[in-house]
């Protein structure tokens, strides 16, 4: 059974499972600048979801850092798919660009009218942050989104397992 809570006539949830296999409307895919799908989790989208959505994103070239954008999510059981390019590698501000990222990929959600929103633990694993901070700064991020008038209904945080769903059962718990 998943962790909910809700605020502000949002349902946000914590659950285990694979993201791209999610039946929501929307999920979050940690992009890179240039936009290429590339291996790991981009290569899964790429290979469930057909060439159209790296066709998608070859037509919009580039996204600048903290950014996102919209695309559809081709053959996966999703809808749409946010791609948001967050901090890498322990930059500078990491947490206020993680913040920002997040949020923006909120904004280009409500700007496409989509109402349920998945999200990975941003930036974890490959690029490094560690989990208790991107569980921090995700939760804080959605409160501030949400409580600033935002108007997402669900949003949903899928973990792997239970290494990585501790540290956001914990988040969301103080929220």
């Amino acid at each position: 059974m998943p962790l909910t809570k809700n605020i502000g006539g949002c349902k946000i949830s914590l659950q285990k499972g694979d993201l791209s296999a999610l039946e929501v409307e929307s999920f979050v895919f940690y992009a890179q600048d240039n936009l290429k799908l590339g291996s790991g989790f981009g290569n899964a989208i790429a290979m469930r979801g057909g060439i159209s959505i790296q066709k998608e994103l070859e037509v919009i070239g580039h996204l600048p850092p903290t950014e996102a954008v919209v695309t559809k999510a081709g053959a996966l059981k999703a809808k749409y798919i946010i791609h948001a390019n967050g901090p890498k590698f322990q930059e500078v501000d990491g947490e206020s660009k993680l913040c920002a990222t997040v949020l923006n990929a909120l904004r280009r959600a409500e700007e496409s009218n989509i109402s349920q929103i998945a999200f990975p633990l941003m930036g974890t694993g490959f690029y490094g942050i560690p989990l208790a901070v991107s569980a921090k700064v995700m939760m804080e991020a959605f409160q501030q989104h949400l409580q600033n008038g935002g108007k997402i209904k669900e949003i949903i945080v899928c973990a792997m397992d239970n290494r990585e769903y501790k540290p956001f059962e914990e988040a969301l718990g103080k929220i």
